[in-house]
This record gives C-alpha cells, sequence and structure tokens, in this order.
C-alpha cells in the first residue's frame, strides 16, 4: 500500500481540494484507492458521500474493509494543525507528502514552520518520505508562482504542480468528482498542470 499524505497546519490551504482529486486522479487509472479524512470538517468524506457509484470507485478507509487489505494507494486528507507526536505518526505511514501553498505571502511564511518541522522528522530525514509542494490556486509562470518556487529552492522542496483556481473545481466538489471525472473537452487546462504531479509520482515506481 502506498500512503500519501496531504499536509499543511494553515486552514484554508487547499488541502482537500488536493486530496479528493488525487484520490479521483489515482481511480480514474484503474488503482484501488481509499481516503482518509482526518479533518475535522470531514469534507472529503461529504465529497465521497456525494460520489456516484458509476465514476471509479474510492473507497473510504476502514481498517476492517476488504478494500483495505489489498495493495493501492491510500491518501490522507491531515487535519489543520497537523505537528508533533501525531505528524510523526503520520510520516511512519507515508512514502509520500504534498504539501499545498496558497499564493499570497501569508501563505508561504506560515508554511516555513511546518516545512522545518517536516524536514526535521526521522522519516524525512532519512529520506523514507517524498515530499513536494503544489502550488494552489496559482497559475503556472506568473510572478506568485516565481514568489513560491524561490521559497521552494530556499527550502530544498520540489515544486511538483501549480493549480490555476477555476470553477471546473468547485462543479466537480458539488458532485463528489474531480477534475478528471469531468469531460475532457471543459479541462484540458486542468488536467496539464496535473500532469507534472502524476509524473512526480510515478517516477518513483
Amino acid at each position: 500500500m502506498k500512503t500519501l499524505l496531504v499536509a499543511n497546519p494553515k486552514g484554508g490551504s487547499g488541502k482537500t481540494t488536493l486530496a479528493v482529486n488525487l484520490a479521483a486522479m489515482l481511480a480514474q487509472q484503474g488503482n484501488n484507492v481509499r481516503l482518509l479524512d482526518l479533518d475535522r470538517q470531514q469534507s472529503a468524506q461529504s465529497w465521497l458521500a456525494r460520489r456516484a457509484s458509476q465514476l471509479p470507485v474510492v473507497w473510504p478507509y476502514h481498517a476492517d474493509t476488504p478494500s483495505a487489505t489489498r495493495a493501492g494507494w491510500l491518501v490522507i486528507d491531515s487535519p489543520a494543525g497537523v505537528h508533533g507526536k501525531m505528524l510523526a505518526r503520520m510520516l511512519k505511514l507515508a512514502r509520500y507528502v504534498l504539501v499545498p501553498m496558497g499564493n499570497s505571502l501569508f501563505d508561504l511564511e506560515a508554511s516555513a514552520a511546518f516545512v522545518a518541522a517536516l524536514k526535521a522528522e526521522k522519516a524525512v530525514r532519512k529520506e523514507r518520505v517524498r515530499l513536494g509542494v503544489v502550488g494552489m490556486r496559482m497559475a503556472p509562470r506568473t510572478w506568485a508562482a516565481q514568489q513560491m518556487e524561490g521559497f521552494c529552492v530556499q527550502h530544498g522542496l520540489p515544486v511538483v504542480a501549480s493549480l490555476q483556481d477555476t470553477q471546473a473545481y468547485v462543479k466537480a466538489a458539488f458532485e463528489g468528482k474531480g477534475i478528471v471525472d469531468l469531460p475532457v473537452r471543459q479541462t484540458l487546462r486542468e488536467r496539464e498542470q496535473w500532469q507534472t504531479l502524476m509524473d512526480w509520482l510515478s517516477s518513483d515506481e
């Protein structure tokens, strides 16, 4: 089982949007995918409840369900404020950690302490975990994207994608879908932006 943790202690950083779209993307590729919602608001769980049965299946994670015993992916939507022992426990499970970052100075500043805490954890120092940053609500090749890239260079982190804020994400969420579940002609730009993230994941296989 490959475990992917989506984490940033700052509320509103885009964790759930990233987590549910990752789950939908991996399921569309034919993977057995489970989604574990640890956030108090349970937004990812609400998304699962809206997801139609004819779409590629994303299972809610329960340790005692049959899907949990099969190879595949576990995507974890972490709670806001995750730190300390809880963060260390999650990192013991994870092979990948994606840190969503917003497009403002305040988002970058709030993320700096978390990035430092991540890099201090044993699982990260021993390179048992791959870290990547995803720019949220951020168009590629913009001034904001350049600022985030500079921040990541400073902290030795790869930027694996920049995802622009579009109405396609809003529409998909209301329907229990990911970008990949919407018609291709409506989501060409979004799919292109996701490709670098999926390439980063597949490069470890």
